[in-house]
């Protein structure tokens, strides 16, 4: 069943960041939404996550869904490890070791987050999200920062978390990464 918005309203004081977008996310897909910075992307995840409230429209098929996020900003916790940080949504730990090790992090999972690189942290950043039980993940710019090297086997394992029942819903900037998902690119824009 499909996760759709439609009309979505939402103003911060007198400036109205989206005024009416509809968006439909199918299982088994991921949806690549795409445009001009401050154009409310952001505030649209927000409204799905949940974590803000639209002023108007509805969302359908969210019931009951888990979801799982990747923030633009990393959100980890500083003071704790690498692996800390991601056994902190799931304690599994094998299952994050896995995940830390196929982003090429097997000799920092021990390093606090406070000392690893931007690209690391942001590598963190989406194996916590893989832990999750999810059925919605929505990944807001969750490669930038990322080498030409390092970005290819991280979009492989979103990748390989995409299944028939589940959401992906991946907000770029970058066509190049919407390729690499072989993702539904939907550009937000005042009209949508």
């Amino acid at each position: 069943m499909a996760i759709e918005m439609t009309k979505i309203c939402k103003s911060f004081g007198e400036k109205q960041v989206l005024n009416g977008i509809t968006l439909t996310l199918t299982p088994g897909e991921i949806t690549c939404l795409m445009g001009e910075s401050g154009i409310g992307k952001t505030t649209l995840i927000n409204i799905i996550a949940g974590l803000i409230k639209p002023d108007s429209g509805s969302i359908r098929g969210l019931d009951d869904k888990k979801i799982s996020i990747v923030f633009q900003e990393d959100r980890l916790l500083e003071w704790e490890t690498a692996l800390t940080n991601v056994l902190f949504v799931a304690n599994l730990k094998n299952t994050a070791i896995e995940l830390l090790t196929l982003a090429g992090l097997s000799d920092s999972l021990n390093k606090k987050a406070a000392e690893l690189s931007g690209g690391m942290k942001r590598r963190v950043s989406v194996c916590r999200a893989l832990m999750v039980d999810f059925d919605l993940l929505i990944l807001d710019e969750p490669f930038k920062g990322l080498d030409s090297t390092t970005k290819p086997v991280i979009i492989d394992m979103v990748k390989k978390y995409l299944q028939k029942d589940k959401y992906i819903l991946c907000v770029t900037h970058d066509l190049h990464e919407v390729e690499m998902l072989g993702g539904r690119l939907v550009t937000l824009n005042e009209t949508n």
